[in-house]
């Protein structure tokens, strides 16, 4: 049986009558093609991804498995609509904390229609994307059973600057509430998610080895999820810390040449986070935390408003 996700943090949402993902129990998504180009594009790069025997399987590992398409009743009850099917990433996972970061800081390309190129770089440039490389597009931090997740309204994470966006990768890995404006992040999760020889800055580097030579592709507007559970750590277990690539709408050839752009602001993502491992305990500006926190009030249900 298709049901709409629980733990999608950004893109197209299947509420409200509208068209977006479903699931089902058995760990696959389904992701409704768009109609123009954009939907031709994303399953000829998976397609292609899948056959390519130049993908080294470890790399591999960062991408959903592609399961091909399928017709299917559409979520906004317009009949039968394309769908991919996919890997669910976050299948098996109770109660995930999730962070969406589009990479880039550029998510657009010359050979996208005028009207795309000029939405997106008026998002690139109101965004962090021009200054740091990247942005936040969405995330959810599980804070209790009693409060459950912080999820934070699309409008107020497209607001993040570079300084909120500090902040909220420290969150991420804290034990404090992430609705406390009365304490700093303590970090305290941050060396056993991001840390380690299998966490998060791990993967990352992993993949930024097969950035610095890869030529193949170029991916332009394609996020990386950051995925672990903080549960699974207060139990003495694995964090199960991982990361994936996904939405690749805007994949293009790479012709011979380093994908700059996205190596870029995965450096810098890179960069950021391992200054929260080498320092995880060190105070952050508290005029800096103090107006982050005067930005972004919180409801009792732990959004914000």
């Amino acid at each position: 049986m298709l049901k709409i996700p629980d733990h999608q943090v950004a893109g197209h949402q299947a509420r409200d009558g509208k068209l977006g993902p479903l699931i089902d129990d058995s760990g696959r998504f389904y992701k409704p093609l768009l109609c123009d180009e954009r939907g031709s594009k994303e399953v000829a790069f998976y397609t292609s991804f899948s056959s390519n025997t130049r993908i080294p399987d470890h790399i591999r590992r960062f991408f959903p498995v592609f399961h091909g398409t399928q017709l299917l009743e559409a979520s906004d009850g317009s009949g039968l609509h394309p769908h991919l099917v996919l890997q669910d990433v976050v299948s098996g996972c109770h109660n995930p904390s999730i962070m969406d970061v589009k990479i880039g800081s550029r998510t657009w390309y010359l050979q996208a229609s005028e009207d795309y190129i000029q939405r997106a770089l008026k998002k690139d440039r109101e965004t962090t994307s021009l200054s740091l490389g990247f942005r936040i597009s969405g995330l959810q931090i599980y804070d209790s059973k009693e409060s459950g997740f912080w999820r934070p309204e699309n409008k107020r994470v497209l607001g993040f600057m570079v300084d909120d966006t500090r902040v909220v990768l420290r969150k991420f890995v804290s034990s404090n509430s992430p609705t406390d404006s009365n304490s700093e992040p303590d970090c305290s999760f941050a060396s056993v998610v991001y840390g380690g020889s299998t966490g998060i800055l791990a993967q990352l580097l992993e993949l930024k080895a097969w950035f610095e030579d890869q030529t193949i592709f170029h991916f332009f507007s394609c996020s990386i999820l950051m995925v672990y559970e903080k549960e699974a750590i207060l139990k003495g277990m694995s964090s199960g810390a991982k990361i994936k690539l996904i939405d690749f709408a805007h994949v293009l050839e790479g012709k011979g040449v380093i994908d700059h752009n996205f190596l870029g602001g995965l450096c810098s993502l890179i960069k950021m986070i391992s200054e929260i491992l080498t320092s995880p305990d060190e105070n952050l500006n508290r005029s800096c935390l103090q107006e982050y926190e005067k930005n972004h009030s919180y409801s009792e249900n732990g959004s914000t408003e």
